[in-house]
């Protein structure tokens, strides 16, 4: 099955969520079309580089520090289940985004990376928070 490398490079290209690899160090290995329509950057912008410019500011330090517990310890935090966070889009448009996060190992099980898939739910966690508001009076004026 000489064409399976094909394969997978065309299954995360073409998934609707942003698919972002990261080596152990932090900088970015694998940026597929989703991510660059998600967060505005395009591949050659990210790749090579670190997460920082789609990481919020006051979220840098907390990110870093879970991620490199997760690649020495061998394990995230969430195992797998998807976490709400902020990001930030080229334009510096705020976003909600859903994401999931796994490591990967080698065949000795040493972490040598992590994959993180995101989706943007800006609109839905927005449309929630107005409902909030207006079923508690809060915010009008």
């Amino acid at each position: 099955m000489s064409n399976e490398p094909l394969l997978a490079e065309g299954i995360i290209d073409q998934v609707s969520d942003a698919l972002i690899y990261v080596d152990r160090a932090g900088n970015i290995a694998r940026w597929n079309q989703a991510a660059c329509a998600l967060f505005g950057f395009s591949a050659g912008e990210m790749l090579g580089n670190g997460l920082d410019p789609i990481i919020p500011e006051h979220l840098r330090a907390a990110h870093w520090a879970g991620f490199n517990a997760a690649i020495e310890h061998g394990q995230t935090k969430l195992q797998g289940r998807p976490t709400l966070t902020r990001a930030v889009h080229k334009s510096g448009r705020k976003l909600y985004v859903e994401m999931t996060f796994a490591l990967v190992k080698d065949d000795s099980g040493s972490a040598v990376g992590s994959v993180a898939m995101a989706r943007d739910v800006t609109a839905r966690v927005e449309k929630e928070r107005a409902a909030r508001v207006a079923s508690t009076g809060t915010g009008s004026a």
